[in-house]
């Protein structure tokens, strides 16, 4: 039971830990920000931020498509929300393995397929953040040496990646886990590896981050701080490559973090830096959560059971690949 419990709490608590940091150090200066805060960008954040999802949905519209999984652009978005409000609250990023079972339950699609569709998107939403971080950065002066270690990385490993798909087909085995990884690497070639997908999971891919971007540009502008747009860019891929190792649930506090620290470089006071970083990344939440609701009452309450499951780890028990 304690297993169960800590592997939530702690995480959480860790979350709880950073942002309370941040905000601590700089609350003398909080309320003097937000006094100055242009509320009417709040409202235009939020709006950038529901066309984020959208185009999430249609980048995963793709991919179902691609892997023989027919689906409207409202099912693929209701699909990513549920998982990703499911991400805010459990760590290690499980929620993400309601979509399969999602996907079982709609489309009869095999665990297998709802996998393969989800290290697809991972696979092109890291590849293609770090690709336009190695974009920002040669407009960016003095950054960290680490901050180049964060974004080589993804882009090193996702040409790993590749050549492990095209060399894939040659495994021979009779093993039960090579035969499965065998089968998901044939499906994520099938969903990816041809110069149509290719092209259309690079390029909405980037558009998606760079809207993403425009969501904290807006909050920049809230607070009328003149940080340079290249700055902006490589808060989000930074935020976003830290976020993407699940310390916390959702990212919480790594990402704000990540962000505030990002900032800096361009001389943004540390008060006004916490505010963007929190703000934005309370927009995406809150957005996240709300789509995630409305999600519920699209598929049905059956949908909620399937959330009691990854909150109490039961989803664990589930065949992970399989027909």
């Amino acid at each position: 039971m304690w297993k169960k419990v800590s592997t939530i709490v702690i995480p959480t608590l860790v979350a709880v830990g950073i942002l309370a940091y941040m905000l601590y150090s700089v609350w003398d200066n909080l309320l003097l920000t937000l006094e100055h805060a242009v509320i009417p960008f709040l409202f235009a954040a939020i709006g950038i931020c529901v066309l984020a999802w959208i185009l999430r949905g249609f980048r995963y519209q793709f991919i179902l498509e691609g892997l023989g999984v027919p689906e409207s652009l409202r099912f693929a978005t209701a699909c990513i929300f549920i998982s990703q409000t499911a991400n805010l609250i459990v760590p290690a990023r499980l929620g993400d393995f309601v979509r399969m079972l999602i996907l079982r339950h709609e489309d009869n699609a095999t665990y297998s397929q709802g996998f393969s569709s989800i290290v697809v998107e991972r696979v092109f939403d890291i590849l293609m953040v770090a690709v336009l971080g190695a974009i920002a950065l040669p407009f960016v002066l003095a950054v960290p040496d680490w901050f180049i270690t964060v974004i080589v990385v993804p882009i090193a490993a996702g040409g790993v990646f590749f050549i492990v798909l095209l060399w894939s087909g040659r495994m021979k085995s009779e093993n039960r886990f090579v035969v499965a990884v065998q089968k998901m690497l044939d499906e994520v070639k099938q969903a990816s590896l041809n110069p149509r997908a290719l092209l259309m999971l690079s390029s909405s891919s980037l558009l998606i981050w760079l809207v993403d971007v425009l969501v904290c540009a807006a909050v920049v502008l809230m607070f009328q701080e003149p940080v340079p747009f290249a700055i902006v860019v490589l808060a989000i891929v930074i935020g976003n490559l830290v976020k993407a190792v699940p310390i916390t649930p959702g990212g919480v506090g790594t990402y704000e973090l990540a962000l505030a620290l990002t900032f800096g470089l361009a001389g943004t006071p540390a008060a006004t830096a916490t505010l963007i970083a929190v703000i934005d990344h309370l927009i995406k939440n809150m957005v996240t959560l709300v789509g995630g609701i409305g999600s519920i009452y699209y598929f049905g309450d059956w949908s909620m059971d399937l959330l009691k499951k990854v909150f109490s780890r039961e989803i664990e028990k589930e065949e992970t690949f399989g027909g």
